[in-house]
């Protein structure tokens, strides 16, 4: 039997995003979707048991939150999927079963529907190219206006209290957003690593070790905190070539 599901989130976009990726994995049928709230709480209140609602925070009239406590009881899977970070604790005290953060990408959504089912036939192991895949920031150095950050581009991810750094092979990036929310984003990426507290680096662009310090493709050098120097290491050792001599 396929998975049940529906969708509300108050921008059609995001419905349609999500559309797009239940529309790639075989067994999991949309019953339908929202964009009004009120109207969700009417109809879900109403209706049948299903097993998964994707739900958004910020939604007008009722948040997500508030109408997550009158549909809770009607489905096996809540899923909250919003653009701020802040909602998590919130959300699970809501009894979330998983919180996607947007932007996200099919893999992480296919996880996430893979680790709610595990034992569910339907649901196949997914992954997607991810040299294809990219987000959207607003660059704070022209005026916000929003630039495509390709993941396979992104050398390193610098913290700037409220804002991040992020250098890329073209360009650097300041944007209003902070790095706990992009290692959320970067976290299906296994190429990416945290080095130090206020560094994410892209592993594959590191080109010069000297003791706890990378040289990063683009001249960037990244002293590598006290907490993160094991998995470094270890990392950097795996990609080391064995001689006699070593």
């Amino acid at each position: 039997m396929k998975l049940t599901c529906i969708v509300i989130d108050d921008e059609i976009h995001a419905v349609n995003g999500i559309k797009s990726y239940i529309n790639n994995l075989t067994n999991i049928h949309l019953i339908k979707s929202y964009t009004d709230p009120l109207q969700a709480l009417n109809e879900i209140t109403a209706g049948d048991h299903v097993d998964i609602v994707f739900i958004d925070v910020d939604m007008p009239m009722i948040s997500g939150l508030e109408l997550s406590k009158a549909i809770r009881h009607k489905t096996d899977k809540l899923i909250f999927t919003t653009s701020h970070s802040k909602y998590a604790y919130e959300a699970f005290e809501m009894y979330a079963s998983a919180y996607l953060l947007k932007p996200y990408t099919f893999a992480r959504f296919a996880e996430t529907i893979n680790r709610l089912f595990p034992h569910s036939p339907s649901v196949p192991n997914l992954t997607v190219k991810q040299d294809d895949d990219y987000f959207f920031v607003r660059n704070k150095s022209e005026k916000n206006n929003l630039i495509k950050v390709r993941y396979t581009d992104i050398v390193a991810v610098e913290s700037l209290q409220n804002y991040v750094r992020i250098f890329t092979l073209n360009e650097t990036i300041v944007s209003y957003i902070a790095l706990s929310e992009i290692k959320i984003i970067l976290k299906d990426y296994q190429n990416f690593a945290q080095a130090h507290r206020s560094f994410i680096i892209a592993k594959n662009y590191i080109e010069k070790v000297e003791g706890n310090t990378l040289k990063m493709i683009n001249n960037l050098t990244i002293n590598v905190g006290n907490s993160y120097r094991e998995s470094i290491h270890d990392y950097i050792k795996e990609k080391t070539i064995k001689t006699n001599r070593s």
